[in-house]
């Protein structure tokens, strides 16, 4: 695919449609951040006009930045506000700037291996922002909400593939505030039926826009695989730990289902598409998946395809909560939102490898990341530092 392969049917839409859409205001929480930032620059494309509220807690605004030059012309669409859903005046701040037709909330803490260790700080961030978001929505009459909820949900299915409506068994504190606010999310509609919710469940984000210009920039250590192999690839780590190879799995190691962040991006247009077209949506609830289980041997050998480098492993035993196998039944977002994942393996890891190779270091320089990396390591035990799956 050419570098524009990202660019949808959607982006090419008439005029009419267009222009009704930038008259259409999104509020995006936690929009400077991996899966926000892909998500905002799609709204951009496809004609929305967009506010980024961000606490910067584990973004970067530079990410902004790189996103409003993506968009071209419709750059000029996206405004910026750094403040935390914690704090309700910021909340307020945002709503008396513009009238927003909806909602997307991404905002929240995320390391699954931290969730275990600081609980405490995860419910308080996690639940409490959404509190505070939807109190300051209902008031101002804005009630059309899209979550970035997560597949942790499930824990370890008894079968996969999994659909909507398997029985929910988190594992983590991190699991748990997705479910818990879910839940939120389910009484609030009940008891208004006006609020029109999506819960998005999606599965393992990996990948970049296939600029390279935007990708996922961890802060401290990498929670999940992919930054982990890109980091050995770019010479910032020696090896790649890989927990668990005793999985009854086809090679002995964990099966995930991974998606293009660019997949997840369109997801999230096409949710908000679904709550301005269906007056009597409730709060419905979709994956966002290929449908397709990849073992970490085989993602990793499909990165060192794409870019030719090798990764070193070593082995590890199994890290607890970790699940043997898990990927998503897609049919019913495919059906209802008319959305399907486009993308393979392969240019996962291209897209990925892209991004690593123009920025080694992420958004910020050398210098700045080592001072921030040292700060980590000085007050986060050795423990917690959970680099692969």
């Amino acid at each position: 695919m050419g570098s524009n392969h990202w660019l949808e049917v959607e982006s090419m839409e008439s005029n009419g449609k267009a222009q009704e859409r930038k008259q259409r205001w999104i509020l995006v929480t936690g929009g400077a951040g991996y899966i926000g930032a892909h998500t905002v620059l799609q709204l951009l494309v496809e004609g929305y006009s967009v506010l980024i509220i961000d606490n910067l807690d584990n973004s970067c605004e530079e990410a902004v930045h790189r996103v409003r030059k993506l968009a071209g012309e419709c750059g000029e669409n996206l405004k910026f506000f750094e403040g935390d859903l914690c704090k309700v005046d910021d909340i307020q701040k945002v709503f008396k700037l513009y009238r927003f037709e909806a909602v997307i909330h991404f905002a929240g803490l995320k390391a699954v291996g931290e969730s275990v260790s600081k609980p405490l700080r995860y419910y308080s961030n996690n639940l409490v922002s959404t509190i505070n978001l939807m109190e300051v929505m209902s008031k101002n009459n804005c009630k059309n909400l899209v979550f970035s909820s997560s597949a942790t949900v499930y824990g370890q299915p008894e079968s996969v593939p999994c659909t909507e409506d398997y029985p929910l068994h988190v594992t983590n504190p991190y699991g748990r505030t997705k479910l818990i606010n879910e839940d939120i999310m389910r009484d609030v509609h009940h008891a208004d039926p006006e609020w029109k919710i999506v819960l998005l469940r999606y599965f393992n984000p990996v990948g970049s826009h296939p600029s390279g210009e935007i990708g996922e920039d961890p802060m401290d250590y990498p929670n999940n695989l992919m930054p982990f192999v890109q980091q050995v690839a770019v010479g910032r780590k020696e090896v790649l730990t890989v927990f668990g190879q005793d999985y009854p799995t086809r090679d002995g190691t964990g099966i995930r289902d991974y998606i293009h962040v660019m997949d997840l991006a369109s997801g999230h247009t096409k949710a908000l598409d679904k709550l301005f077209t269906t007056p009597d949506i409730g709060c419905a609830v979709y994956n966002l998946g290929t449908g397709k289980g990849t073992t970490v041997l085989e993602m990793v050998a499909a990165f060192v395809k794409a870019s030719g480098k090798e990764i070193p492993l070593k082995y590890a035993g199994r890290r607890p909560g970790d699940c043997r196998e898990v990927y998503a039944a897609t049919e019913k977002a495919e059906k209802e939102l008319g959305w399907r994942a486009k993308f393979g393996i392969a240019d996962m890891c291209r897209d990925q490898w892209n991004w690593a190779k123009k920025n080694p270091y992420g958004y910020r320089g050398h210098q700045e990341l080592e001072v921030h990396a040292q700060k980590f390591i000085k007050s986060e035990p050795l423990s917690n530092r959970h680099w692969a799956l």
